[in-house]
């Protein structure tokens, strides 16, 4: 059961363990990796995930990922551009704590549940999560530009970037139980398959026409961004939230999960990010102070 319960914390956000860079097994590995400076609005969470500043005082993450930040005092802070930044205030949405007691009640039942059912209840609760945060810092920054946020609607099949800091692995193997949750800055390029919504998501795309560095996301990068070019600058469009699927790939990773044989981060696997752009009155409304 205990192997169970990791795997199944991609989709549940039980716990801080979601989304880092599994690269394509024909690839180098040092064609993913990126240095840190590439994007250097991009924050280290305490012991894994990632957010990303958007204004001098506030950084925006995923609200699953700010968890342990929220049990442990002594883990309010960030680490940006080399510099541990104190947290005043963590903002999860107002809406996200009910969804994830509704995703634990739901998941705590995984083990003996009937696929189709189990997919169907799965499909539902993705449309109750918000799952985004906000952290405010308690002094400004001066030293890093934040990164502007694309506030429009991205159309299906535009590129984005996903960055993640986290664990790895390949396309064919997927990734290992035992992966460090923090290892070297990597990124990994899709193309956006649904963009509507509270959502933007891609698939892990190993074809002949995918993205030279396609990839997926795996345990330890949460929170981080997914960025698309806009006129040849970059814009924070999404923030990493986990493993996904449609109502047809539940019913089939459902028995993965339940005998012990699923792995994260293998080709076709989809993924979700949240779409920044529609929560757009509630950060403008939470960085005003209203």
């Amino acid at each position: 059961m205990e192997k169970l319960a990791w795997l199944v914390v991609p989709l549940t956000l039980i716990a801080v363990d979601a989304d880092a860079i599994v690269i394509r097994h024909t690839l180098h590995d040092a064609q993913y990796r990126v240095d840190p400076q590439t994007i250097p609005a991009l924050a280290d969470l305490p012991d894994e995930g990632h957010g990303t500043l958007i204004a001098p005082r506030w950084i925006v993450t995923a609200a699953h990922a700010v968890s342990m930040m929220q049990m442990m005092p002594e883990e309010r802070y960030v680490t940006l551009k080399g510099k541990r930044r104190a947290v005043s205030r963590i903002i999860v949405y107002p809406d996200y704590p009910a969804a994830r007691d509704g995703w634990q009640k739901l998941f705590g039942g995984l083990k003996t549940a009937k696929p189709d059912a189990f997919a169907a209840q799965y499909i539902k609760a993705m449309t109750d999560m918000h799952d985004i945060a906000l952290l405010e810092l308690a002094e400004p920054v001066t030293d890093v530009m934040p990164m502007p946020v694309y506030w429009g609607n991205a159309k299906p099949g535009t590129l984005s970037t996903v960055y993640g800091a986290g664990a790895t692995g390949t396309d064919i193997a997927g990734v290992p139980d035992d992966a460090s949750h923090r290892t070297q800055l990597r990124r990994a390029e899709n193309r956006l398959t649904r963009t509507d919504g509270q959502w933007l998501r891609f698939a892990f795309d190993c074809g002949a026409h995918a993205p030279l560095l396609s990839g997926a996301t795996a345990g330890g990068d949460s929170g981080g961004p997914v960025t698309i070019d806009v006129s040849g600058r970059k814009y924070l469009a999404g923030i990493t939230h986990g493993l996904d699927a449609t109502l047809a790939e539940e019913k089939r990773i459902v028995p993965q999960m339940q005998d012990g044989s699923f792995r994260m981060g293998l080709c076709g696997q989809t993924f979700a990010a949240t779409r920044v752009a529609f929560y757009k009155a509630w950060l403008d409304r939470t960085i005003a102070g209203n």
